[in-house]
């Protein structure tokens, strides 16, 4: 069956992650993602292993088609400005002004197509006192203020993922097809934006309300995990999981009795959610010393049979090995006539009457050929030395 975005044209001018992540998750959805990379290599993303073709790179890039062109030729310069007035979408993660230098600026494209959809994905923003910096990931969680709510700020330690680039790209994702909806009804397309710094803030909007509400200190780590009343506790080897209380009554009362303490229900200090997050302290030293008398599968075993949330903290082996994991089918296996086979994450949402796709990332260059014939232009347009 197509996708959902099937027949929808999306050409990409971005490196990295967040560029390329908003469109890959277009092609996810049937998007024809047309990559434009500058020669000789590419995306620098796809030298982050040998071969020119990384893990990470596969990962943002599934499903597109990529040319090389370079963007500092006339024929190079032509090539996109052709396939920019046929798209539908044109995503962009350059800093601000250096595709309006181009020629390949928003105001510049929209002449020749008033439908096309037109989205930056910047570090601060596309104007302002920083819009000139640079900005990667952690850049953005810091200054965001995620970060705060993610480490110790008194022993402050850099993320294992790259939280604030993924954000940025699923942003310009939702705002692509948010103005593609608008489209829909009036014919005329729109820039949008988004930036590492404006994606980040927005995701922990519930954090930011604390604060603007009752303001005082900034919320922290532990803020959330307190009011939540979330443990992470080890078993007698060492093994992590959660606890998750949240705020019925019940799952107070059902972990008392997964422990055997029941006797704690009598205790004042726990009387009440207030109570127990004001003693979170004695609470957290009464489930440390009753972990550590078992091991983790027995104890979430008893306390999945009093119904109280909880789960192992997984390492990302133990994730695909998970039977529920496996069930929904998240891990795939692809193949691409080059490169080979290899397994890749599937798409994160499931469109049960248009379904979502899980293909190889491109070599680059791969399409060249194929996306000039669709021009109407020869396959050495790109070489060939004759005036245009």
């Amino acid at each position: 069956m197509a996708g959902a975005l099937e027949g929808v044209r999306v050409v990409e001018f971005a490196n990295y992650v967040a560029g390329p992540y908003a469109g890959g998750l277009l092609a996810d959805l049937g998007a024809d993602v047309v990559k434009v990379e500058t020669p000789p290599n590419g995306d620098p993303y796809r030298g982050w292993a040998n071969g020119n073709y990384s893990a990470m790179f596969c990962s943002l890039n599934q499903n597109k088609r990529s040319i090389v062109l370079d963007l500092k030729s006339e024929r190079g310069l032509e090539v996109a400005r052709s396939l920019c007035s046929r798209a539908d979408v044109v995503i962009e993660n350059l800093r601000p002004g250096v595709m309006d230098r181009l020629g390949l600026g928003y105001d510049q494209l929209r002449a020749g197509n008033e439908g096309l959809i037109y989205c930056s994905i910047t570090g601060f923003g596309i104007d302002g006192p920083y819009s000139d910096r640079p900005g990667y990931d952690t850049v953005g969680q810091a200054m965001s203020g995620l970060m705060s709510l993610l480490t110790d700020m008194d022993d402050p330690k850099p993320m294992g993922t790259s939280l604030s680039d993924h954000l940025g790209g699923l942003f310009g994702a939702y705002a692509i097809l948010a103005a593609y909806a608008a489209r829909s009804r009036t014919g005329i397309g729109q820039r949008v934006d988004t930036s590492l710094l404006q994606a980040t803030a927005s995701i922990i909007a519930e954090n930011f309300a604390r604060f603007l509400h009752d303001g005082g200190t900034p919320p922290t780590r532990r803020t959330r995990a307190q009011t939540a009343q979330v443990y992470a506790v080890t078993d007698q080897h060492g093994a992590p999981f959660v606890v998750h209380l949240s705020s019925p009554d019940k799952f107070w009362r059902s972990l008392l009795g997964a422990i055997d303490r029941e006797d704690l229900l009598e205790d004042p200090r726990f009387a009440d959610r207030p109570s127990r997050i004001a003693h979170r302290a004695d609470i957290e030293r009464v489930l440390r010393e009753v972990f550590a008398t078992a091991d983790r599968d027995t104890w979430l075993a008893r306390l999945r049979a009093a119904d109280v949330p909880s789960a192992p903290i997984y390492d990302l082996g133990e994730v695909i090995e998970d039977p529920q994991v496996q069930h929904l089918g998240l891990v795939e296996t692809v193949e691409h006539p080059v490169a080979g086979r290899m397994r890749m994450l599937g798409s994160g949402v499931n469109l049960h009457g248009t379904p979502t796709r899980t293909g190889p990332a491109p070599i680059a260059g791969e399409h060249s050929e194929e996306i000039l014939a669709e021009l109407g232009l020869p396959a050495d347009h790109l070489t060939a030395t004759a005036p245009v």
